[in-house]
């Protein structure tokens, strides 16, 4: 089976996320400040990843990070929301890159790359357990 075949650059997703008290840094371990930490703008912009090709993937495959470039820029108060939007740039064989963005309304919070790569989930799963 050709897995890459249906993955195309331009795929695109967005996630959103309102900052809680538990996706501060004091609450993740990342820092002393009651801002959104970085942990979870990472995690948020993961989501969008996963989501922009999840429609897309053949049957028993799925996608593992393994690669992160993040730059986090600004800081997001409790009760804000944010927006990170992912659009695959590069399929090369089994390895996905795509471009990273948070957003506050118009202001940017973070911004980068992250690589995926495509996997059976099933041997992969065992993999991890195989020892």
């Amino acid at each position: 089976m050709e897995r890459e075949a249906t993955l195309t650059a331009g795929l695109a997703a967005r996630v959103e996320l309102t900052v809680t008290d538990g996706d501060t840094a004091q609450a993740v371990g990342s820092g002393d400040v009651p801002v959104l930490g970085t942990p979870r703008v990472l995690a948020l912009a993961e989501a969008a990843t996963v989501a922009a090709t999840a429609s897309q993937l053949p049957l028993g495959a799925t996608t593992v990070g393994t690669r992160v470039e993040l730059e986090h820029t600004a800081p997001t108060a409790v009760g804000h929301t944010v927006v990170a939007e992912a659009r695959l740039t590069k399929v090369d064989g089994r390895r996905l890159t795509f471009e990273v963005t948070v957003a506050q309304a118009e202001r940017p919070v973070a911004s980068g790359r992250i690589e995926r790569v495509l996997v059976d989930r099933q041997r992969f799963v065992s993999g991890a357990f195989a020892g």
